[in-house]
């Protein structure tokens, strides 16, 4: 429809996909409104409606009834509006961790009373009403947002983790004040009066301590928007009536002649009208060797003039850059990873319901059945059977294996951010390296010297070197070293003239000598007859071919690539070993990538993709069924690594690619993409066996706390046994969490 138009706003307060999705169907009832796309990642709605549609004022009071924070429409596509909520979100979560965690300790110091001899002299009730009054702003303010959370997920008829951590802190907590206050109702039912404050504080402290960690690493996700942003040049050199003038890239506009000199960031995308040069493009293709520019040839912005003063037309500014489409495509990816929904949060929308249900059923039928019965026994099963569904261990299940297994990481140089990359690292199928920089150096070397007869290959470096001694381009680079290794000496060149994107020429010891590619040797009337062959047979192995030549005759050839790594064999090898499919994408020519591909046993190789086909093609192979992860370092990765089930930057990277990934190895050796591989498998077990252990004690308790075995064997489980049970089964979590230290310690060690 002509008419259909789209507003974007951002909304605070959404924590998982269930509030994505009450916002998203919360909107869609606007009157107007088509379509509603909400992403969790950077706080966004997008709103597809018509020109009659109920406006940003329907919007604001829609969110603000479904209890989420209503800041505003974003005009500006690179803005942040979430930022300052984040912060302050973070802020008053490091406020609460740190106040529950000091009563925490003093309300536990208080239970315990009779284990602190300092504590003896004061009074059992006084004590008592003491923790009753600490206890209260730990479970009801430091919880505050699980009880909100809880509060929303009933106004959709539904549970979820707040529900279970707002139920057990609640029911801990009023037990304690009824055992604090009415002690005699329980002695009546035969029962001691015990209290569970210390439970109710630290089920929350706890809990809310996992809610901060998952809050500072949403952050990450807008850093790393801001680190390409930083790219952008902040001005240009236009040239107006042969006039040049310095102008805000804001002011550039279609159309516009620029001025670039050696050194300078390209500001806009256009089109190449006079001079040429060399330019470093690796932010965008990856490709470590500067790309030769001249007349009608498309530069991009914020990549980097290395030589020469070149003009060019603008053709593409402001959000129509290729800079600009690479921030889009990042954000647009990371938005589109819906999170994966807990294990605990799936389970919880149908065991809340079953607790609350088996524990009205157990009040009815010890209030109604029994002809001893009475209302004090009733509840206190009623409230036994909520204590021991008390979500402790399952609040603990994930959160602490995850902090045991991402702090192994880090001693090991792999910084995995978050549960949900632990949850999708077992499924892998494929992984898909980048080449440059990733599975190569990233910078040529000289692989080979090829002398003519009556020279040596010592004789050809010596020219090469002298040539290119004050050279900055990275081939010259490659030459400066292998002369270096050798001890090559550097004779002077006079009257030394550079040719941007062909080569140099100058008088060596008084003869005219001449270092570049083919096309400037046969430009310079070089005869070269009898090396076209053996330059291309180089070529074939993804080499980059100079000639040097001395009297107008080539004495030899030097070639030079890229080559892998010494970890990325072995890493590539293990992989494969775990029965993955290996794959290359890269933005280099196919020769050279199949050339590193063979080197390395890689079989399936994607070549000459761009940033943002780079996602595409990552997006193909998951539509066709397989999970796969993306390792890459450089700014071009960003999009395929936020787009792929699971991103892996390595460190040695740009910060955009560490901040758009899931892990982040901290070095540059390949073979920690296996390593973090085994640590999230070995995490996951973890948690799935918390997992099991949380709710094993609350199969097998709650029916006891409900009375089952009462009429046959006359045992009923006391509120005391229940907290008992619950405490159990979290001593089991965490200590199973901690058993990954010795897991992970004899894989390092060769043990199994």
């Amino acid at each position: 429809m002509e008419d259909r138009k789209k507003t974007t706003v951002a909304v605070g307060g959404m924590t998982c996909a269930a509030c994505v999705r009450r916002v998203e169907n919360a909107l869609k009832e606007i009157t107007g409104v088509e379509d509603v796309a909400v992403n969790l990642a950077n706080g966004r709605a997008t709103i597809i409606h018509d020109s009659k549609w109920g406006g940003v004022e329907a919007l604001r009071k829609v969110v603000a009834d479904h209890g989420y924070e209503f800041l505003g429409e974003i005009q500006d596509p690179l803005a942040d509006p979430l930022e300052e909520s984040r912060n302050k979100d973070i802020k008053d979560l490091q406020l609460k961790v740190f106040c529950g965690g000091v009563l925490s300790v003093i309300i536990f110091m208080g239970s315990m009373q009779h284990w602190f001899g300092f504590l003896h002299f004061i009074p059992r009730p006084i004590m008592l009403w003491g923790m009753f009054i600490l206890t209260f702003p730990a479970v009801f303010w430091v919880g505050s947002r699980f009880f909100t959370g809880a509060y929303k997920a009933a106004l959709h008829k539904t549970s979820d983790m707040n529900t279970l951590v707002a139920v057990g802190a609640f029911s801990a907590y009023t037990y304690s004040a009824a055992a604090t206050f009415f002690p005699g109702y329980f002695t009546e039912a035969g029962v001691m009066p015990h209290v569970y404050y210390d439970g109710a504080a630290m089920i929350v402290t706890l809990i809310l301590v996992g809610r901060l960690l998952e809050v500072k690493a949403k952050g990450k996700t807008s850093a790393a928007i801001k680190k390409l942003i930083g790219l952008k040049p902040k001005t240009a050199h236009l040239i107006i009536n042969d006039q040049e003038k310095e102008a805000a890239v804001e002011d550039v506009r279609v159309g516009d002649v620029i001025r670039v000199k050696p050194g300078e960031k390209i500001p806009v995308d256009g089109i190449v009208q006079s001079g040429a040069s060399t330019i470093d493009e690796s932010m965008l293709t990856g490709e470590s060797m500067p790309v030769s520019k001249e007349s009608g040839q498309k530069v991009f912005a914020a990549t980097i003039n290395k030589t020469g003063s070149f003009t060019f037309q603008a053709t593409g500014v402001g959000a129509e850059t290729a800079l600009a489409q690479i921030i889009r495509l990042v954000e647009e990816a990371q938005g589109s990873k819906a999170p994966i929904q807990r294990v605990a949060d799936k389970i919880a929308s149908i065991f809340v319901p079953a607790v609350f249900v088996i524990a009205l059923i157990a009040f009815a039928v010890w209030y109604f059945v029994p002809a001893e019965s009475n209302f004090s026994r009733a509840l206190i099963n009623f409230v036994s059977v909520l204590v021991i569904a008390c979500p402790c261990a399952l609040g603990l299940a994930t959160p602490t294996a995850i902090m045991v297994g991402t702090g192994l990481g880090a001693q090991s140089g792999i910084l995995i951010k978050g549960g949900e990359t632990l949850e999708k690292v077992h499924k892998l199928s494929m992984i898909v390296f980048d080449k440059t920089g990733t599975l190569t150096r990233g910078e040529p070397f000289v692989t080979g010297i090829v002398a003519a007869d009556d020279a040596d290959t010592a004789t050809v470096l010596a020219v090469a070197v002298s040539l290119e001694k004050n050279s900055e381009h990275p081939l010259a680079q490659a030459i400066l070293q292998k002369a270096a290794a050798e001890g090559a000496s550097i004779a002077a060149a006079e009257r030394f003239t550079a040719v941007p994107g062909m080569g140099t020429k100058a008088y060596v010891e008084n003869k005219l000598s001449l270092i570049g590619n083919l096309k400037f040797m046969q430009k310079e009337g070089v005869t070269v007859d009898g090396w076209i062959t053996k330059a291309a047979d180089l070529e074939k192995e993804g080499k980059t071919i100079v000639f040097v030549a001395v009297d107008q005759k080539v004495t030899g050839i030097i070639a030079a690539a890229d080559t892998p790594k010494p970890s990325a064999l072995q890493a590539v090898n293990s992989l494969k070993r775990r029965g993955l499919k290996v794959a290359m994408i890269t933005g280099d020519n196919p020769v050279t990538a199949q050339a590193i591909a063979s080197q390395l046993g890689i079989e399936s190789v994607m070549a000459e993709v761009l940033p943002d086909k780079k996602a595409d093609e990552i997006k193909n192979l998951r539509a066709a069924g397989e999970v796969v992860a993306m390792v890459g370092d450089g700014i071009n990765d960003a999009p395929a690594l936020a787009v792929a089930d699971v991103g892996i930057a390595i460190g040695a990277g740009t910060d955009v690619a560490i901040e758009a990934s899931d892990i982040t190895l901290m070095s540059d050796n390949l073979t920690g993409v296996g390593e973090a591989i085994h640590l999230s498998l070995a995490t996951m077990r973890v948690i799935r066996q918390n997992l099991f252990w949380a709710f094993f004690y609350n199969v097998i308790g709650i029916p006891i706390a409900a009375g089952v075995l009462y009429p046959t064997w006359g045992i009923l489980l006391n509120p005391e046994f229940a907290a008992a049970a619950m405490a159990l089964s979290s001593f089991s979590v965490v200590s199973n969490s901690l058993r990954l230290r010795r897991i992970w310690k004899q894989h390092q060690t060769g043990g199994r």
